[in-house]
């Protein structure tokens, strides 16, 4: 639904909409991201799971959470709208949320003193795929919310963003699908424009020498069967656009740079194993108050905003001062610069832990994973500091990268991209546990990641992320 007027003259849409459409998606987004670090809590400590299956089904969700806004573009683009896309996810999204506050809520649609039945299993899982699904459609709310600015260089008033994801699942594919069917032709010579297909208005006349392969999906072959007579192509799985080639190949050139940034999710995602790390630890501020463990999470948030407000009003200032020239940061070095505090915030927590499971051994908890030791929870700020710092400058240095890489027209997939690699993080943080907990419990060996912090061995889990992480590291920087 873009901005327009109704019979009267009176105008619909605008600026007047701006404050529902990000309350709408602010609230949402606090429902969601309030469950994910106490929802561990809640699948051990009600649903009697033990903490791998536990920290797998969160991964799992969170993952399914930055997936489900690509196919919900996707629909709202194809089908249905934006505005309906936002309706139906609002709704589905509470649906889900009322459908797991009732497992809180009424003792049959949760275990007893076994553990769970299929059904409740099932209902369970049920309320979190629709908060996922309906997430997906939520997320049309940044392009429905600048459908209501007017574009005054648009004088019919089409959509301020583009239409990404039919762009990926449809425009790459033809690309592909053309540059193999025409992979016997010749490429015609450089300065020969007339031999290419391009968008109309584009400036684009021939593509670049960079992945050549791909320039043969938009060569003519024969003017007056592949073009029709308003210039687009009469079958676009048969003749694609110079626009369409490079687009194609701006992804391809960041994919490497891309997938080395997996990790910082991976990183991120481990909040189930740090909830219960806060949990063991004296949490305790004053006599009479303690911070829940599950609130640890928000010192993450604090030190991203300290850091980008530190990085971009102090330091580079400072550093422009001294050197008597503007001072700037490249995207690329913003992002090894998240990915170096990645493997330093690892480090930290392997070292931590390792002082706290110590702790927990020495006073007679080795037997008592709820066991509260004489260390303070501070010490996991050491954790949530450097991993702010870390997502400070990967998250921004990958919207800016994305931003100078791509041509005008993919302007929205780069955070397509990074919704992506959230998801991807997150189904790479499951394997890795399941491979860890496989590996390390062979023999009848206490897993690394056993259900009892103070018997498994997370320093070491954390030390293998560390290697991880350094490894992505050295990749970055070839």
């Amino acid at each position: 639904m873009e901005a327009s007027s109704d019979e009267r003259g009176r105008r619909k849409g605008g600026l007047i909409t701006m404050p529902f459409i990000i309350g709408n998606e602010g609230f949402a987004k606090v429902a969601s991201t309030g469950l994910l670090p106490n929802m561990v809590l809640y699948l051990i400590g009600v649903y009697k799971l033990r903490l791998g299956k536990a920290a797998n089904i969160i991964f799992l969700w969170y993952a399914a959470s930055n997936f489900s806004p690509l196919f919900g573009a996707f629909v709202a683009d194809s089908f249905l709208g934006r505005f309906l896309s936002i309706a139906l996810g609002s709704i589905i999204t509470f649906l889900g949320t009322a459908l797991l506050w009732l497992t809180a809520m009424k003792p049959e649609l949760r275990p007893s003193q076994s553990s769970a039945t299929t059904s409740q299993m099932a209902f369970l899982l049920t309320s979190l795929a629709l908060i996922s699904i309906g997430i997906g459609g939520i997320s049309c709310s940044l392009p429905f919310g600048a459908d209501q600015l007017n574009n005054k260089s648009n004088p019919n008033n089409q959509r301020v963003l583009e239409s990404f994801i039919g762009c990926l699942f449809t425009g790459f594919a033809q690309v592909i699908v053309v540059a193999y069917k025409n992979r016997k032709l010749s490429l015609p010579p450089r300065n020969s424009a007339g031999n290419y297909h391009r968008r109309k208005g584009s400036d684009l006349l021939v593509p670049t020498n960079k992945l050549r392969f791909l320039n043969k999906a938009c060569i003519i072959k024969n003017p007056e069967q592949d073009i029709t007579p308003d210039g687009s192509a009469s079958n676009p799985w048969n003749l694609c656009t110079t626009d369409q080639v490079e687009e194609l190949k701006a992804i391809i050139k960041v994919l490497p740079l891309w997938s080395t940034s997996i990790m910082m999710s991976v990183s991120t995602s481990q909040t189930s194993f740090r909830v219960l790390q806060a949990k063991t630890m004296n949490r305790h501020i004053t006599p009479n108050f303690q911070i829940p463990p599950g609130s640890f999470s928000s010192f993450m948030m604090f030190s991203i905003f300290v850091t980008v407000g530190i990085y971009d009003r102090i330091a580079l200032p400072l550093a422009s001062r001294i050197a008597h020239k503007q001072v700037r940061i490249s995207a690329k070095t913003r992002i090894g610069i998240g990915l170096v505090f990645c493997v330093l915030d690892f480090i930290a927590s392997a070292l931590i832990e390792n002082k706290r499971r110590k702790k927990a051994i020495g006073e007679g908890f080795a037997e008592n994973p709820n066991g509260v030791v004489d260390m303070s929870a501070m010490w996991l700020l050491v954790h949530h500091a450097l991993m702010g710092m870390g997502e400070a400058f990967n998250a921004i240095g990958q919207s800016e990268f994305y931003y100078a890489e791509f041509p005008r027209t993919m302007s929205s997939i780069g955070s397509a991209l990074y919704s992506l690699g959230m998801g991807v993080g997150n189904l790479m943080a499951s394997v890795i546990v399941n491979v860890v907990d496989g590996v390390s419990s062979r023999g009848g060996r206490e897993s690394w990641v056993s259900d009892n912090l103070n018997k498994g061995r997370y320093d070491l889990y954390f030390w293998v992320l560390a290697g991880i992480e350094s490894e992505f590291c050295v990749l970055f920087s070839l």
